[in-house]
C-alpha cells in the first residue's frame, strides 16, 4: 500500500501531517500515547494573547477577592455617617430648654452645652467607627491572595504576619460555582472545592472577579492531575 493512500491526522503538539496509527510523531518527537494506559495526549492549553498574535501560558494564575465583597460592610458604614450627621446637625438639647422642654425634663444652659458638647463627640466617634470598618474590610480582603498552577493552589492571607497553605490539584474531588443575583450583578462569585485534604476539606476562592473563567480552568486543570497521578475518586 503506497504511503499517501494511508490514513493521516494532525499532530496536537506541531500540527503536522502524520500516519494515524503513529504513536510518536515524526516532525517534533513527542509521544502521542500515554504509557500508562494508551490515552491520547492532549496538547498544552494556552490562550492568545496580544494581537500580534503572540500567545502566552494561563499559568500561575492570580486572583483574589474582590472590593466588591466588602460592600454590604460599605453599605453599613454608610448609614453609620448618616446617622452620625443627623446627631451632629441636629441640636437635641435644644428641645429640653425653657418652659417647652419635651417630657418636662428642663435642663440649664450649661448642661444643654455640656449634652451639645458630648453629642458631638458621638457623632465623631461613630464616623470614626465607620471609616476603620470600611478600612478594615478593605486591608482583610486584599490580604487573601491565591495562585493557581497546574500541579497545586496556594492560599496567602494575613495582616501582620503571612500564613500560607497549598491543596495538591489531584485532591480535589469536587467543584461548584455559587453566584448570587446580587454576585451577578457585580461580576463576582464563589468557587468552592470539595478535597480529600485533611486540613481543607473544603476550599473556597471567596467573591472573586470572574469567577466563570477559575472555575473552567480549574476543571480541567483536575482532570489533566488526575490522568498524570493515575487517581480516580470514587464515590
Amino acid at each position: 500500500m503506497e504511503l499517501d493512500a494511508r490514513k493521516t491526522k494532525k499532530c496536537p503538539f506541531c500540527a503536522e501531517t502524520i500516519l494515524a496509527e503513529a504513536v510518536k510523531c515524526r516532525h517534533c518527537a513527542e509521544f502521542l500515547f500515554d504509557s500508562r494506559n494508551t490515552t491520547p495526549k492532549q496538547a498544552p492549553k494556552e490562550i492568545k494573547g496580544d494581537d500580534d498574535g503572540e500567545e502566552e501560558n494561563m499559568y500561575p494564575f492570580y486572583t483574589s477577592p474582590s472590593v466588591l465583597a466588602g460592600i454590604g460592610t460599605f453599605i453599613r458604614c454608610l448609614l453609620i455617617v448618616a446617622l452620625a450627621t443627623v446627631i451632629l446637625k441636629v441640636p437635641i438639647e435644644d428641645y429640653f430648654l425653657g418652659e417647652t422642654a419635651l417630657g418636662g425634663l428642663e435642663l440649664t444652659e450649661n448642661q444643654a452645652v455640656n449634652a451639645g458638647f458630648y453629642r458631638g463627640v458621638a457623632a465623631f466617634a461613630l464616623i470614626v467607627l465607620s471609616v476603620a470598618m470600611c478600612l478594615i474590610k478593605l486591608v482583610m480582603l486584599k490580604s487573601i491572595s491565591y495562585e493557581v498552577s497546574p500541579e497545586r493552589i496556594e492560599w496567602s492571607r494575613g495582616i501582620f504576619s503571612r500564613k500560607i497553605d497549598n491543596l495538591d490539584m489531584f485532591r480535589i474531588v469536587d467543584l461548584k460555582l455559587h453566584r448570587s443575583l446580587l454576585d451577578c450583578v457585580l461580576g463576582i462569585g464563589t468557587v468552592t472545592l470539595m478535597t480529600k485534604d485533611e486540613s481543607d476539606p473544603v476550599f473556597e476562592f471567596t467573591k472573586i472577579s470572574d469567577p466563570r473563567e477559575l472555575y473552567d480552568l480549574l476543571k480541567d486543570a483536575t482532570l489533566d492531575a488526575d490522568r498524570k497521578q493515575g487517581v480516580i475518586h470514587l464515590e
